[in-house]
C-alpha cells in the first residue's frame, strides 16, 4: 500500500479524539487510518508535557521530511567526492557518472550544482573550479585563408568512413595550441574513440618541430595510429613525412569547417583552461605538460560510460596484444 502523510485536517482530528480520551485504534478507526499511523504520529509529533498540537505536529513532520530528504541525497562522503573531483577538473555531470560506478550512491548533477553554489552563498569557493566561461567562439577571418596551400594535401573526404564512426582506436585529430604573441606551442593529439589525449609543448610553431613532437608522441604506440586528421596549418606541411615515418595515413579537414575536428576543438578549450591565452608558454615546464594530460586522461567522460580515456584506451590496446 503506497504510503501516504496525514493530512492538516486529519491532525485537527487526532488532537481533538485526544482531548476526548479516546483510544488511538478509536482514533485511527474514526480517521480511517491504520492504528499504528496515530501511534506514530503521536510518538514523533507530540510536545515535551505529551500534549498533541495539530499546528505544531505539521511544522514539526515538514522540517523532519525536508531535512531527512536533504540527507538522503547528499552525505558527508558525497561531499567529500564532490570537493576531491571539481578540484581535478569533473564538471557536475561527470562527477555524477563517475559516482555511479563506485559505491557512493548517485546523485544528480543538479544536486551537485545546488551544493557547489550553497557553498559559495556561504563563503566557499568550489564554483571556480567549474568550467563555465561564457566566451564566444571567433571565427576566423580573412587573414588566416592567405596563408597559402599545403602541398599534396589529402581531403577529409577520402577518408575512410570507419574513422566517422569513432569506433576503434587509432583515429587521432591533431592541433596546436599557441602561446602569448605566438612564442612556443603545446601540439595536442586525440584520440577520435577514446578520448585519449597526448601534449608536447614545442619551441615554435614551426612545421619542422610540430612533425618532429607528432613523431615523437605516437612512435610509442605506433601500431595504434591509423590515421590523422588535422587543419589546415602550415605546420602540418610535412604531412607526407609524419605518414611515412608513422605508416598511417593522414587528413585535412576542409577550410572553415572546425566541427570535422570537434574532439580536438574541445579538447584544446579544456587545456586552455590549465594554459590560457595570455599565457606565456616558456614559464610552462614538461611536467606541468605532463600533469594536465594525466588530468584528462582520467577524467570520466559521458560518452565512454563515465569511464576514463585512459581507461578505454589502454584497455583496449591491452586486448589487441592479448588477441595476437
Amino acid at each position: 500500500m503506497k504510503y501516504k502523510q496525514l493530512t492538516m485536517m486529519q491532525r485537527y482530528q487526532i488532537e481533538a479524539l485526544k482531548k476526548e480520551g479516546l483510544s488511538q485504534r478509536a482514533i485511527a478507526l474514526n480517521i480511517c487510518v491504520h492504528y499504528s499511523t496515530v501511534s506514530r504520529e503521536l510518538k514523533r509529533n507530540s510536545l515535551d508535557n505529551n500534549e498533541y498540537n495539530a499546528v505544531n505536529a505539521t511544522v514539526s513532520a515538514r522540517l523532519r521530511y525536508q531535512y531527512k530528504t536533504k540527507n538522503r541525497r547528499l552525505t558527508k562522503k558525497h561531499t567529500s567526492f564532490i570537493k576531491m573531483c571539481i578540484k581535478d577538473g569533473f564538471s557536475p555531470e561527470q562527477i555524477s557518472g563517475r559516482m555511479s560506478l563506485t559505491e557512493l550512491r548517485p546523485i544528480s548533477h543538479e544536486t551537485i550544482y545546488r551544493y557547489i553554489y550553497h557553498n559559495k552563498r556561504s563563503g566557499g569557493n568550489l564554483y571556480r573550479y567549474l568550467r563555465h566561461k561564457n566566451k564566444k567562439y571567433t571565427k576566423r577571418t580573412a587573414s588566416y585563408r592567405s596563408r597559402g596551400q599545403i602541398k599534396n594535401r589529402i581531403s577529409i573526404d577520402f577518408r575512410p568512413k570507419i574513422v566517422e564512426e569513432k569506433s576503434r582506436v587509432g583515429d587521432w585529430e591533431v592541433d596546436t595550441i599557441i602561446g602569448k604573441n605566438h612564442h612556443q606551442a603545446i601540439v595536442t593529439l586525440v584520440d577520435r574513440n577514446s578520448k585519449f589525449t597526448l601534449m608536447k609543448k614545442v619551441e615554435a610553431k614551426q612545421a619542422r618541430v610540430v612533425t618532429d613532437a607528432i613523431i615523437h608522441l605516437l612512435k610509442p604506440i605506433q601500431a595504434h595510429a591509423l590515421t590523422i586528421t588535422s587543419d589546415n596549418g602550415k605546420e602540418f606541411s610535412y604531412h607526407e613525412e609524419i605518414a611515412k615515418r608513422l605508416d598511417t595515413e593522414f587528413y585535412f579537414a576542409n577550410p572553415y569547417q572546425s566541427w570535422q575536428r570537434g574532439l580536438n576543438e574541445h579538447t584544446n578549450g579544456l587545456i586552455r583552461e590549465y594554459f590560457p591565452k595570455k599565457m606565456e608558454f616558456k614559464n610552462i615546464s614538461d611536467e606541468q605538460i605532463v600533469e594536465v594530460q594525466n588530468k584528462l586522461n582520467r577524467r570520466p567522460r559521458k560518452v565512454l560510460g563515465y569511464q576514463t580515456p585512459a581507461e578505454v584506451f589502454f584497455d583496449t590496446i591491452t586486448k589487441s596484444y592479448v588477441a595476437v
